[in-house]
């Protein structure tokens, strides 16, 4: 028991369980500012969200958890302009849609990925790939045709089509970037967060209902009791455009959770980061499944989602398929000779929990070891940086961002 409860393992359980935490609670906290609270600014909240991502990437940045890697910010506005989209329609997706269809979009992304790809570079995937994903499209189609709360809802398909078809673009992109620009995923998005966030900003008074303009209080009419005079009401203060960000009543807990929805989209950045460092790619693969278990569970039991039988066997047949693949993906990128543009990162050879050795055998682990682990896991496959099986947010995040 010893053996297993030595520095190092509680170390990586502890980045696992706040991975798990973040990225889950990140969909969860979302929602409920979307639903429960009524702030209905997508716009808004993610540019709230990459502000908390911008600051925290410059605390971590400081506190050497990575070191800065200089960048041309002019070849990094196409990569920012691409997470913004992905980002606002992720979390657009989460805002029309109910719970369990946003996270069934998202286990949809890694067959977007094998088709984009087959499409714009003519990579053609090994068959047991091909057939992988045939099942979790299978069992997407069968829990969202079974799911007539889904079907009705047309604006909410195209929304969460759109998510999942940018998301996977996203990946693809940042990385190709990361190949290109020999970056980490941490140094990528500390390089092209402040881009993301002067684009929100802008995007924010053009997109929502501001309410800049200010109305006058409607005055209701005196009245008065048997022919008396009537006295006049007092006159209220002027009042901003209902549905407005500006008229939007900031209550404390109406902010906390816009908060907490902030801060989890950070730590779900920095979690990835930390537990594919700290483990492998596979273990972080096993945490994701893991997470989509309690979201769709999060979802029926928080939001009201519904969970009929059929739908409940097209995502258990999703999943299963998402198993398969991540399985396949894994062992093509061990085998020898595998493609150095495979996306899938090679798994660090310390096991999660090592079932022999001492504790003595296992070095401490800290954010330097797990950025070293990570930079020579990189070289070993020929500069390619991976996107840590997530685009900052959902899959890491991104949240998820997120």
């Amino acid at each position: 028991m010893g053996q297993l409860l030595n520095s190092a393992n509680l170390k990586a359980l502890t980045y696992g369980i706040m991975n798990v935490i973040s990225a889950s609670g990140i969909v969860f906290a979302n929602k409920a500012v979307f639903q429960t609270y009524g702030f209905h600014f997508t716009y808004a909240l993610t540019w709230i969200h990459t502000v908390f991502t911008l600051v925290g990437m410059r605390v971590f940045a400081a506190a050497g958890m990575f070191p800065v890697k200089p960048i041309s910010q002019r070849r990094l506005v196409p990569l920012a302009a691409a997470y913004v989209a992905y980002i606002v329609l992720c979390n657009l997706s989460l805002k029309v849609n109910t719970v369990g269809f946003y996270q069934v979009m998202k286990i949809a992304v890694a067959p977007t990925v094998i088709g984009l790809e087959l499409v714009m570079f003519r990579r053609v995937p090994p068959l047991r790939i091909v057939a992988s994903v045939m099942v979790v499209c299978l069992g997407i189609g069968v829990a969202t045709v079974t799911d007539t709360q889904m079907v009705s809802n047309l604006v909410g398909i195209a929304v969460g089509v759109g998510a999942t078809i940018m998301t996977a673009l996203y990946q693809i992109w940042a990385g190709s970037k990361q190949r290109e620009l020999k970056a980490s995923s941490m140094q990528l998005l500390h390089a092209y967060t402040p881009q993301a966030t002067l684009m929100l900003g802008i995007l924010v008074p053009l997109c929502e209902p501001m309410g800049w303009a200010v109305m006058a209080a409607p005055v209701p009419a005196p009245g008065g009791a048997d022919g008396a005079a009537a006295l006049l009401p007092p006159s209220l203060p002027p009042q901003r455009p209902p549905g407005t960000l500006l008229a939007y009543h900031y209550t404390p807990i109406a902010v906390a959770a816009i908060l907490i929805s902030a801060v989890l989209g950070l730590l779900v950045s920095l979690s990835t980061f930390l537990v594919i460092g700290a483990t492998s790619s596979l273990t972080y693969n096993v945490v994701g499944h893991l997470k989509t278990v309690i979201i769709l569970t999060g979802g029926c039991l928080l939001f009201g989602d519904s969970m009929p039988a059929k739908k409940l066997l097209g995502v258990c047949i999703a999943m299963g398929g998402i198993a398969w693949y991540t399985q396949q993906k894994l062992a093509s990128s061990k085998a020898p000779g595998a493609a150095s543009g495979d996306p899938t990162p090679a798994p660090i050879r310390t096991p999660l929990l090592p079932i022999t050795g001492t504790a003595s055998s296992n070095p401490p682990i800290t954010v330097k070891s797990v950025y070293t682990a990570s930079v020579a896991r990189t070289a070993r496959r020929g500069g390619s940086g991976g996107i840590s099986g997530a685009p900052h947010g959902q899959q890491q995040h991104h949240s998820h961002r997120q």
